[in-house]
């Protein structure tokens, strides 16, 4: 994903969010990470540029971020909490041998869970997003990661 500086400015504003440059630097150590980072590894990053943003509030603009759905929380099999800033739709491959998370795309998948559910109507149940975690093992290590 190519981004530029502007771009996150204008997520932040688009959300109704002041920009501030803690969390221009959240948001962008999620976009720049790539790998589903977890809290600790988003800090860590920001902490060689910005070593004055305090974790606290690291904690607090993702909290933020999630809440107007500008990145998402994925959990993984160890209840580890990691985030995504990957906006369109995709679902996920999880290795719980490695923890390790990659994005997954197919719009033919998408049309057979979405037309599925259409048809099923669960009763007294809105559903807003359907996000598949396929767990299974990866086969090659040097496969791209996501």
């Amino acid at each position: 994903m190519n981004f530029k500086t502007s771009d996150i400015r204008d997520k932040l504003v688009e959300h109704k969010l002041k920009v501030t440059p803690q969390r221009l630097a959240v948001l962008e150590a999620v976009i720049e990470l790539k790998t589903h980072p977890t809290a600790e590894q988003i800090i860590i990053y920001i902490k060689k540029k910005h070593p004055n943003i305090a974790a606290g509030t690291i904690y607090k603009i993702l909290d933020v971020l999630t809440e107007k759905n500008i990145i998402k929380k994925v959990k993984t099999d160890r209840d580890i909490m990691r985030y995504d800033a990957v906006e369109e739709d995709h679902h996920h491959l999880y290795c719980a041998e490695s923890d390790r998370i990659e994005d997954y795309f197919d719009e033919d998948l998408d049309r057979l869970i979405t037309g599925y559910f259409r048809k099923k109507e669960i009763p007294d149940f809105k559903i807003e997003d359907i996000k598949l975690q396929i767990i299974g093992k990866f086969l090659k290590k040097n496969r791209n990661k996501a």
